[in-house]
C-alpha cells in the first residue's frame, strides 16, 4: 500500500480509534492537518498551541482514552510544554504529534527548529523522532500503547516535515505491539496483600488515603465495596477525589496544606495508613518523618517508582489497585472498623464541618456558591477548575459523587488549564451533561482567547469567575506570610468581563450577595450555550481552614 507519511499517520490515529485532534497548524504539521480533513478524525483548530494540549487533557480525563493534540516545529512545539507536563504529573494519556523541520536540517538550527523530544524527556513517557517514514504505524501503535497503560502519561512524536510529504510501500497489516522493555505491571505479590490484611486487622485506627490512582485503574466499584464491608475511614488526594462521594458517611475530606482540618485530623490521628494510588507529594504529607517512624504506612502503587521515592513504607505493594482490592477484600471478610475510631472520626466531623456564611454582606461567599450549584446540578456536571483559590474552594466545598467529575491541575498547578480543559471534556462528553469552569479572574486571563475556539466550534462551557480583583492564593501567601506585603498582585487593567463574553456572543451576568446567587445559577444552567457568571467575591476571603504547620499530616497521634 502507496501511501505518504502523513496518510500513514492519519490511517493510524483512525486505527486507534482518534475523534478528535485539537491543535493548531504550521508549517512542519501542515501534511497532517491537509490529509485530516479527508479523514473521519475532527481537527478543533485553538488559539494557542498550550489551550490545545489542556484540550486534549480534558478530553482524555472524559474519554478514558488518550487525548491527542498537535502543533508545528520550534515556537509550536515548545507551546505544548506546559500542557505536556501537566498531564505527565497527573498521569493523564496523551499523544502529542509535532512536526519538525526537515532530515537534512535537524542540527543545523534551521528555523523553527527545537530539539523538542530532548526538551520534554523528564515530563513524557516516551518520546520518538521519526527517522524512517516505514516505522510511523509501528509508532502510533506504540504511543498509544504506552500513553495508556500502566501508569498512564503523555507520549512525543517529531515528525520531519519531508518525512511526511515522502510516499512509502507500507505493509497492508501492523505487527502487535511488542516493546522490549515495556512490562505492563500485572498481579501483584500475594504474599504482600497478605501482609496488607494482617497489618490492618492488627491496627486500632486505619485510615486509608485514596489517590487518582484509583480512579485511573477504574477500581471505584471495588473500592467502594471494600469500604462498605470493613468501614474504615477514606480521606483523599485532590486527584482522588469523588472515589466516595462527598455526603458518604466513611469520607471525611481532601488532606494537606490545603485540605479541610477534619480530614487532616483524622489522618493524624491513625495508627495505620493505607495509601492507595498516591506518591504522597509535598502538599499532601509535609512531613514524612511521621509517617516512617510512627506507625504503619501501608503503600499500595502501580508505579514501583512511587514505593519509597518520598515515604518509605513498612508494607509496599507493587500492583494495579483494582488488583489488589480484589485479592484484598476476600482477606478482609471478617473484619470492620472498630466502633470507637469510627466514632472518635465522626466526633471530628462534627466538630470541624461548619455550614458556609449565607448572611448578605456585599460579595458571594464562594463556598456558599459551590454548595448552591451543588444542589442545583445534583452533582451531575464536569467541573474543571483553573488554579488557586478557586481550585481549593471547588475541591472541598462542591459535592462530588463520582470519579473523573473534578478536573485540575492537580500535580503541576498550571494556570491556564482549567478554560481549555472544559472545551476538551465538553467536545467528549457531547451534550451528556454540563461542563463548568470555575475560574478565577487572573486565571481566566491566561486562557481566555480560548472563548474564541467555544465560540467558533460551538462547544457550550459554564463559565463561573469568581472575581476578587487579586492573585487570590499568592495574595493569601503575602498576608500569612510575608507581613501582608502585598506586592504584583493587584490585577490592573482587567477587562469588563461581560462585554467580553459578549464580544464572543455569549451571554453573561453577575452576583453580589448571597441571597442572589439561586437565581443567577439557574440562568446559567438554564441556557444551553457557553454563558459567563461572574461572582464578586471579597479579596480578603481565604480558602476556608487554614492550617499551622504543626496541623499538617505527619502521623504523629495526638
Amino acid at each position: 500500500m502507496r501511501l505518504t507519511g502523513a496518510e500513514m499517520v492519519i490511517k493510524a490515529l483512525e486505527k486507534n480509534g482518534v475523534k478528535v485532534v485539537f491543535g493548531y497548524p504550521g508549517a512542519a504539521n501542515a501534511p497532517i492537518i491537509d490529509k485530516m480533513s479527508f479523514s473521519s478524525i475532527r481537527h478543533i483548530l485553538t488559539r494557542n498551541e498550550q489551550g490545545a494540549a489542556h484540550m486534549a487533557s480534558g478530553y482524555a480525563r472524559v474519554t478514558k482514552r488518550a487525548g491527542v493534540c498537535t502543533a508545528t516545529s520550534g515556537p509550536g512545539a515548545t507551546n505544548l510544554i506546559t500542557g505536556i507536563a501537566t498531564a505527565y504529573m497527573d498521569s493523564v494519556p496523551m499523544v502529542a504529534l509535532t512536526g519538525q523541520v526537515g532530515t537534512a536540517l535537524i542540527g543545523k538550527d534551521a528555523f523553527q527548529e527545537v530539539d523538542i523530544t530532548g526538551a520534554t524527556l523528564p515530563f513524557t513517557k516516551h518520546s520518538y523522532l521519526i527517522k524512517d517514514g516505514l516505522e510511523i504505524g509501528k509508532v502510533v501503535n506504540e504511543a498509544f500503547h504506552i500513553a495508556e497503560t500502566g501508569r498512564p502519561g503523555p507520549v512525543l512524536i517529531d515528525f520531519p516535515m519531508d518525512i511526511l510529504k515522502q510516499e512509502f510501500d507500507y505493509p497492508d497489516e501492523d505487527e502487535p505491539v511488542n516493546i522490549r522493555g515495556y512490562k505492563v505491571t500485572g498481579k501483584a505479590n500475594e504474599s504482600q496483600v497478605k501482609k496488607v490484611s494482617e497489618a490492618i486487622k492488627a491496627s486500632k485506627k486505619p485510615v486509608i488515603l485514596a489517590g487518582g490512582g484509583i480512579v485511573i485503574s477504574e477500581a471505584i466499584n471495588e473500592f467502594r465495596k471494600f469500604i462498605k464491608e470493613t468501614d474504615i475511614p477514606v480521606v483523599s488526594t485532590m486527584m482522588g477525589i469523588g472515589t466516595l462521594p462527598t455526603d458518604h458517611p466513611r469520607y471525611y475530606g481532601m488532606i494537606g496544606s490545603h485540605g479541610v482540618k477534619r480530614a487532616n485530623m483524622i489522618f493524624n490521628r491513625a495508627d495505620c495508613v493505607i495509601v492507595m494510588g498516591s506518591r504522597l507529594g509535598d502538599r499532601t504529607v509535609a512531613h514524612v518523618k511521621g509517617l516512617e517512624d510512627g506507625n504503619k504506612l501501608i503503600h499500595i502503587d502501580i508505579d514501583p517508582a512511587e514505593i519509597g521515592k518520598n515515604v518509605q513504607p513498612y508494607i509496599p505493594v507493587v500492583g494495579d489497585i483494582k488488583d489488589v482490592l480484589e485479592q484484598l477484600t476476600p482477606l478482609m471478610s471478617d473484619y470492620t472498623a472498630a466502633k470507637d475510631w469510627t466514632r472518635e472520626a465522626e466526633e471530628v466531623r462534627a466538630r470541624f464541618t461548619h455550614e458556609p456564611f449565607s448572611e448578605d454582606n456585599g460579595f458571594v461567599n464562594p463556598k456558599y456558591f459551590l454548595k448552591v450549584l451543588t444542589e442545583k446540578t445534583n452533582s451531575d456536571v464536569y467541573l474543571s477548575t483553573e488554579v488557586g483559590q478557586n481550585q481549593i474552594w471547588a475541591a472541598n466545598s462542591f459535592g462530588f459523587k463520582t470519579p473523573r467529575s473534578l478536573l485540575t491541575s492537580g500535580g503541576f498547578g498550571t494556570m491556564g488549564y482549567g478554560l481549555p480543559s472544559a472545551i476538551g471534556a465538553s467536545v467528549a462528553a457531547n451534550g451528556e451533561k454540563p461542563v463548568i469552569a470555575v475560574m478565577g479572574d487572573g486565571s481566566f486571563q491566561m486562557d481566555l482567547p480560548e472563548m474564541g475556539t467555544m465560540a467558533y466550534w460551538d462547544i457550550p462551557v459554564k463559565m463561573v469567575l469568581f472575581k476578587n480583583g487579586r492573585l487570590g492564593m499568592v495574595h493569601e501567601h503575602q498576608y500569612l506570610l510575608y507581613n501582608s506585603n502585598y506586592q504584583a498582585v493587584n490585577i490592573e487593567g482587567t477587562p469588563d468581563f461581560e462585554m467580553l463574553a459578549k464580544a464572543y456572543g455569549f451571554d453573561s451576568s453577575s452576583v453580589t450577595q448571597n441571597s442572589e446567587v439561586g437565581a443567577a445559577i439557574d440562568k446559567l444552567l438554564a441556557d444551553d450555550k457557553s454563558y459567563l457568571l461572574v461572582v464578586n467575591v471579597n479579596p480578603f476571603e481565604p480558602t476556608g481552614d487554614v492550617l499551622n504547620e504543626a496541623e499538617l499530616p505527619k502521623k504523629e497521634v495526638k
